[in-house]
């Protein structure tokens, strides 16, 4: 009996396995998908934010990025039937916590950065079989008024306007450059 409950055990594992498994064809096709919504999701947020910071700056655009990001992200998403999120370990909006699997491709990127070596999305089928498309964020120069260096790029009275917004806010220090987080696309087709 053990011995069947054994080889059972194994033929579960084995088959979870083979279903996490994805051509390189279906890979690229999903890193093609998945940069074009990741692009149009900051191109739609970011001339948005950028309409309010000609509007009135930080004042504007902060309690505009707090209650419309997500809603943005979530036009976008539904455009192309997926989930999409924003994530890092340095978050502003405690909703946007990456889960266990986000937190693996967060380190996995973090360790490459480390290596001196390039980051390219990764496509991988998540734990419920779904493809599912990582990307890192780089930040753009752009994007020092609210996320760069206190003092240097952002200004004192941007990060009183944002703890405001977001009193636990991590998401501050970055240089033009810098690896900020993640896209997180799933192609789970519930939308």
């Amino acid at each position: 009996m053990k011995n069947i409950l054994g080889l059972l055990g194994v033929a579960v594992f084995l088959f979870t396995a083979c279903q996490k498994e994805m051509t390189e064809k279906e890979k690229s096709e999903y890193t093609i998908k998945g940069k074009e919504i990741a692009t149009a999701t900051f191109k739609k947020l970011g001339g948005e934010l950028e309409k309010k910071m000609k509007e009135g700056g930080v004042s504007k655009a902060a309690p505009f990025c707090n209650a419309n990001a997500g809603t943005i992200a979530d036009e976008v998403a539904n455009k192309y039937k997926v989930t999409i999120k924003r994530t890092s370990d340095k978050l502003r909006n405690k909703e946007n916590a990456p889960n266990s699997e986000e937190k693996t491709i967060i380190k996995r990127f973090q360790r490459l950065i480390a290596e001196g070596k390039n980051l390219k999305p990764i496509v991988e089928k998540d734990k419920d079989g779904h493809p599912h498309f990582y990307a890192p964020i780089k930040l753009k120069k752009k994007c020092l008024t609210c996320h760069g260096v206190l003092g240097e790029t952002m200004k004192h009275e941007a990060d009183s306007i944002i703890k405001t917004l977001y009193p636990n806010d991590k998401a501050i220090g970055f240089k033009e450059g810098d690896f900020r987080g993640i896209w997180s696309i799933n192609f789970n087709s519930k939308n």
